[in-house]
């Protein structure tokens, strides 16, 4: 075992890996700390990682919001990798994960619809960041994906795709969605707290907190 994953081991077992603040650059350690995590085979470790990133909302629409910073990225894309049988997953597959979003840090909002509602897509709703001292950020871009069926449950959020494409459902009731809102995460002060808003145009939808120095 190398010095690196022996830390990690450590780091996971006194719960510190998900612990401190938002780190917009991974180092070599933060990294190999992130593909330990992702490649436990012990769940309930992984599931305990995945805590301090879920805000539970539960205001309707929206059940909870998934935070996805650069450490969790690599985290995912590593757990991906083994949850599908992938062998390799080193610095190389960590970097290639976070290539597209340099400094970025998403948030996937998770949502049910009314049983009657008369959706055939998901509704333009907008995202708002509301930042110490009362400034508003606006997302870099909001991509909205409908759901036609059951939510598959689960700890962790899917990973955003960039190339992924809103689909509709042919006739099917809309009985859900995700937005993913991408925002500059250099615009943020990792230690700090900001407060994420859904709205429908001038109508607050939902309003959740977001501790950012809960995270890594």
């Amino acid at each position: 075992m190398t010095r690196l994953v022996a830390a990690a081991v450590g780091c996971i077992g006194c719960g510190a890996v998900s612990a401190g603040a938002v780190q917009l650059t991974l180092d070599r350690r933060a990294i190999e700390e992130a593909i330990y995590v992702g490649q436990s085979r012990i769940e309930s470790e992984r599931t305990k990682f995945h805590t301090p990133y879920r805000v539970v909302v539960t205001q309707p629409p929206v059940d909870w919001i998934d935070v996805i910073t650069p450490f969790h990225r690599v985290e995912l894309a590593a757990e991906m990798n083994a949850r599908s049988g992938g062998r390799l997953f080193g610095q190389r597959e960590a970097m290639d994960a976070l290539r597209d979003f340099p400094n970025q840090i998403d948030l996937v909002i998770e949502m049910s619809f009314h049983p009657l509602n008369t959706f055939v897509a998901v509704p333009p709703y907008q995202v708002e960041i509301l930042v110490p001292g009362g400034r508003r950020m606006a997302p870099r871009r909001v991509d909205r994906f409908p759901r036609f069926g059951p939510r598959s449950e689960s700890p962790s959020p899917a990973l955003p795709s960039p190339n992924a494409s809103a689909v509709f459902g042919g006739g099917q009731p809309v009985v859900g969605g995700t937005m993913i809102a991408a925002l500059d995460g250099s615009a943020l002060d990792p230690n700090q707290g900001v407060e994420v808003l859904v709205l429908d145009g001038k109508t607050e939808l939902a309003r959740a907190a977001v501790d950012l120095g809960r995270m890594r």
